[in-house]
């Protein structure tokens, strides 16, 4: 098929040859055109490509903040089980405890929120 295509071409060129027939259309653009063309596509392609790999840098950064979520949370249930809180200054340490009465009625010890 593309035989009969190109037979067709040139057969259609033949034919404009004799008749005198000249095409005064431009058939190729400047090489400063194509040069800017192809310029501005590879641009695209390497920003295309930067892009892809700040994509890949993305999902493994998250999948390591939800790895160090995972290892955080199973430190704070395991510090909450051993001393019944979870409320830890971070800068130095301490424990604080929720506040506790002891009910001068019966001894025994009220927790506060």
């Amino acid at each position: 098929m593309a035989t009969k295509t190109k037979k067709k071409d040139s057969t259609t060129a033949k034919i404009k040859e004799l008749k005198g027939i000249e095409d005064i259309r431009p058939q190729k653009i400047t090489e400063q055109e194509l040069a800017q063309l192809q310029a501005a596509i590879k641009t695209i392609d390497n920003l295309t490509a930067d892009v892809g790999g700040i994509e890949v840098r993305k999902h493994s950064l998250l999948k390591a903040m939800e790895s160090v979520h995972s290892r955080l949370e199973a430190q704070r249930v395991a510090i909450q089980k051993e001393y019944g809180t979870d409320n830890i200054n971070l800068q130095d340490g301490t424990i604080s405890y929720p506040e506790t009465n002891v009910s001068p009625d019966n001894g025994e010890i009220n927790k506060e929120d």
